[in-house]
């Protein structure tokens, strides 16, 4: 990956606004938190339904339903509905701006409900759309959970309504922790029934268990919303000029998540194509390479987004303001993601054992393919995470359309490599093709670097040069590289610990030296991160 060009004027972190960093490590705080029981949950999926027949069909229905939650949930309501709905407030309309949030719920809650009952009596027909290689027992299964699943999936949306306000209220721990209510019901439901159900069985169980925790998730939060919008008003009011608005900057937003997640799903297309198991594996290794994405791209997008949205003045001031916000998040993300891609290509094989070799559904050899495809998710983890906050400051900016088109522009690649390089280029080179998930993954990363720099471009014709520094980018990467060798060299050196303790020794000490690495160069991040671990 190549460094990229500096901006005029980087901002450091110790440059950001107290309020924005106190909300990006809340964020980061209910994320983590999440994560880490997210982790929890899927390796009692892989101890409990390993990567067979029973595996796939439940990996890849829970993702068919979400197509609901990611059009019309946290990232694109919150893209649309935040910066009007903090405007109104900023201008003191308070009546106004509880009209808007009541509106908005109303419009949400009758299109969810319609489309979930579209997609249960619709499920036989949605899924060769999705899975078109699931045959017999696969496809079977997978019609029953998703029919399960897609009930979830509608308060999934409701939920993500709440952290839309709670958001814009700047309350952002309560509503990145409340999915934990929804990893632990599946947790629980799997520790206490897996032992003595059939995987086709338990599979079924765990499903329903996602529905309950999503119902759980919407209602511990509910109270909360009610307490800050004292003048809430539930009406299917969308001739409001606010509302408006809202349903216009939606909907290039929710086609743009739409286009997302139709790359993702032609990746789970294509990889249902692969041998069994793929599917599954595929999606453990996301489990793990989603969580610099969302620890970091995340945490840093929302955070900032309702501040860049208050941002007010000219155009040369707004300007100065969003680009200084932009590169000092920026260089916050680059610091910590810089690592994780290098920790998962020399030890994602101790990421994946440690987190998914347990019992006798899941086999050494499933941990090193899924190590082939966090390798391959590291292409394009950077470019994918900074992304996300450049699509955070178009939407500030009332900009919805600009990460449409670049979205359909990253389909397209993913759609056209991903084919190439899945399912052609192991039949090619006469490799086995269990493979094809790493080059799947690669050709996703590959289009998420294009998808990056047109964003990046569009943005500094609009508000001036944005980007990490050259020097930056070298020292970040050397200090990757000397972790990853101290890294390689522990694994050599304790080749028989125990999975999880071997994991815990290889990566601490990864953490440890990169950690040093940057402090004795004088990266101002790892200053900034040893006083708050100090603190």
């Amino acid at each position: 990956m190549s460094a990229l060009p500096a901006a005029d004027e980087p901002t450091p972190m110790e440059s950001k606004p107290r309020r924005s960093r106190a909300g990006a490590f809340f964020v980061s705080l209910g994320i983590f938190i999440n994560k880490i029981f997210g982790v929890v949950r899927q390796s009692f999926v892989a101890r409990y339904l390993g990567a067979g027949a029973a595996a796939d069909a439940f990996n890849a229905a829970i993702r068919i339903p979400n197509l609901l939650q990611n059009l019309f949930g946290e990232g694109a309501l919150s893209a649309a509905f935040i910066p009007v709905y903090v405007g109104l407030r900023t201008r003191g309309d308070e009546e106004e701006a509880g009209r808007l949030a009541g509106a908005v719920f109303a419009v949400l809650a009758l299109v969810v409900s319609i489309l979930v009952l579209l997609g249960v009596v619709f499920t036989p027909q949605i899924l060769p759309l999705i899975v078109g290689g699931f045959k017999g027992e696969r496809r079977e299964l997978a019609i029953t959970y998703v029919r399960i699943l897609f009930p979830g999936a509608g308060l999934f949306v409701l939920g993500a309504w709440c952290l839309g306000v709670l958001n814009s209220h700047r309350k952002f721990l309560l509503s990145y922790l409340a999915p934990v209510l929804w990893n632990v019901t599946m947790i629980v439901a799997l520790v206490w029934y897996g032992p003595r159900e059939s995987l086709s069985s338990l599979a079924r169980i765990t499903a329903w268990a996602s529905v309950v925790g999503a119902a759980a998730q919407f209602l511990v939060q509910l109270p909360f919303v009610l307490a800050l919008v004292k003048r809430l008003h539930v009406s299917l009011d969308w001739n409001r000029p606010s509302v408006r608005t809202v349903l216009k900057n939606f909907a290039p937003v929710g086609v743009s998540r739409g286009i997302v997640q139709v790359s993702s799903y032609i990746d789970q297309l294509i990889s249902s194509f692969l041998p069994e198991g793929m599917v599954s594996l595929i999606f453990y290794a996301t489990t793990i390479s989603y969580v610099p994405v969302s620890l970091f791209g995340m945490s840093i997008s929302a955070a900032e987004l309702p501040e860049m949205a208050s941002v007010t003045g000219e155009h040369a001031e707004r300007s100065r303001q969003l680009r200084e916000r932009l590169n000092a998040g920026l260089r916050q993300i680059a610091f910590f993601v810089v690592p994780s891609a290098a920790a998962m290509l020399v030890a994602g094989d101790l990421m994946a054992a440690a987190l998914f070799q347990h019992g006798n559904h899941f086999s050494r050899q499933d941990t090193i393919y899924t190590w082939s495809i966090l390798a391959g998710s590291a292409v394009g983890l950077l470019a994918s995470t900074m992304g996300r906050l450049y699509s955070s400051t178009y939407y500030a900016l009332h900009d919805t359309r600009t990460p449409l088109r670049f979205a359909i522009v990253r389909v397209i690649l993913t759609t056209a490599f991903g084919f190439a390089m899945a399912l052609g280029l192991p039949k090619l080179l006469g490799i086995d093709p269990h493979w094809g998930g790493a080059g799947l993954t690669v050709s996703f990363g590959i289009a998420g670097w294009v998808e990056f720099t047109l964003l990046r471009r569009g943005m500094n014709q609009r508000i001036g040069d944005t980007g990490l520094p050259g020097s930056l980018v070298a020292k970040l990467w050397s200090c990757a590289a000397l972790a990853a060798a101290a890294a390689l060299g522990l694994k050599l050196a304790f080749p028989t610990l125990p999975r999880i303790l071997a994991a815990v020794v290889v990566l601490g000490g990864f953490g440890l030296v990169y950690l040093a690495a940057a402090m004795l160069i004088k990266v101002p991040e790892a200053r900034v991160l040893v006083r708050r671990l100090r603190r």
